[in-house]
């Protein structure tokens, strides 16, 4: 991929693919150095549904794949934490 050729300077959290989606998507990040990563997932309301990723990361893309079966359809939120690092971005589910 051309992103995979570029190597960032900085975290990125890229918009999950699909979106919309049902009932899995992916949701792609970078570390530009090993870090633990925490990707959580929360509802429209602000709960926490799910937690993707918890754990220490090489430096480099990563690739993760989200299921919502089992959850209601609706939009969700996903936050990257790593470090000093945190960003938000929503995604929309459609059973």
């Amino acid at each position: 991929r051309e992103e995979e050729a570029e190597q960032p300077a900085t975290f990125q959290l890229l918009g999950n693919y699909p979106n919309p989606f049902n009932p899995s998507t992916r949701i792609r990040f970078y570390l530009p150095d090993a870090a633990h990563a925490k990707l959580t997932i929360y509802d429209a309301l602000g709960r926490q549904v799910a937690t993707a990723v918890n754990e220490t990361r090489a430096s480099g893309w990563h690739d993760i794949a989200f299921d919502a079966g089992g959850l209601p359809g609706g939009l969700y939120f996903y936050r990257l934490t790593a470090g000093r690092f945190s960003q938000v971005r929503q995604m929309v589910y459609m059973p």
